[in-house]
């Protein structure tokens, strides 16, 4: 079964993906900070962290660093999932190691899993 750490302040998105993805058969984990993600990830290994860009603690793309200068997580696949919608944050995004950049709004949760899935072969 793949794990999925999903690092998200916003409880409701949370919850939400956190049971879709059970539904489709993943293991979930979850953190409602930056800090604690990247605690997670370190502890955990997923096989793939959903991250938040806008979160308490340490923002995303400081988590992005942390995971990518870690060596047993580092080729871990990031999907950020953010409001964010500028090209110098999907760029600075990409440039930290992002796997997929997705804007929140433009994304249902089946889409979101259609990613993960496609990301995960």
């Amino acid at each position: 079964m793949k794990r999925i750490l999903i690092i998200e302040d916003e409880e409701t998105l949370q919850k939400a993906l956190a049971q879709y993805l059970t539904e489709e058969k993943f293991e979930v984990l979850s953190a409602m900070d930056g800090e604690k993600g990247v605690e997670i990830a370190i502890l955990e290994k997923p096989d793939l962290i959903i991250l938040d860009i806008i979160l308490p603690k340490k923002d995303g793309f400081q988590v992005l660093d942390e995971i990518k200068s870690n060596n047993e997580i580092k080729k871990t696949p990031v999907i950020l999932l953010t409001n964010l919608e500028s090209m110098e944050d999907i760029q600075k995004a990409f440039e930290k190691g992002a796997t997929t950049y997705l804007v929140k709004s433009e994304y249902k949760l089946e889409d979101i899993v259609k990613k993960i899935n496609e990301t995960l072969k």
